[in-house]
């Protein structure tokens, strides 16, 4: 297995929102729909079975009509700090480990999500797919979500 750090793609952000709330919105399935996904995405919950062993599926509609499905299941749940899933996001991406992190921050909260990949070159493939700018928008939506846009 080659180095982590290399088949690691990573984004932080501080939202401006008390951690309890970012929280809320990553862990309850009636927000999660609200924001998952790239902007122009509409996301519906298939399932979600928040506990380590469960599993997640979201069904998610493209612009254009099409659809994909992201699921995983979860490895690691610490309250407010961390959540560790696999993940597929079928036909794009495959055979990941989201790695999200909360920090409380005052009434900010400080947030890094990590996506490790099986290998140095899928995730180059990944970076080049527009890995930074499909989750830089999701995470917009999210911000839109939490300050109540």
């Amino acid at each position: 297995m080659s180095d982590l750090s290399k088949r690691t793609l990573s984004l932080e952000r501080t939202f401006d929102a008390p951690l309890d709330l970012v929280w809320k919105a990553w862990t309850n399935p009636i927000h999660i729909a609200k924001w998952w996904g790239p902007k122009g995405m509409e996301t519906t919950i298939i399932e979600h079975d928040f506990k380590v062993g469960g599993k997640w599926k979201y069904s998610m509609q493209m612009p254009d009509g099409g659809v994909f499905i992201a699921e995983g299941m979860y490895s690691e749940i610490i309250e407010k700090q961390k959540i560790v899933t696999s993940a597929d996001f079928k036909p794009m991406t495959e055979g990941v480990t989201l790695v999200i992190e909360f920090e409380a921050d005052g009434e900010k909260t400080k947030f890094n999500f990590s996506v490790i990949h099986a290998t140095e070159e899928y995730c180059l493939q990944q970076e080049k797919m527009g890995f930074y700018n499909g989750w830089a928008s999701t995470f917009e939506r999210l911000n839109e979500f939490l300050i109540g846009g």
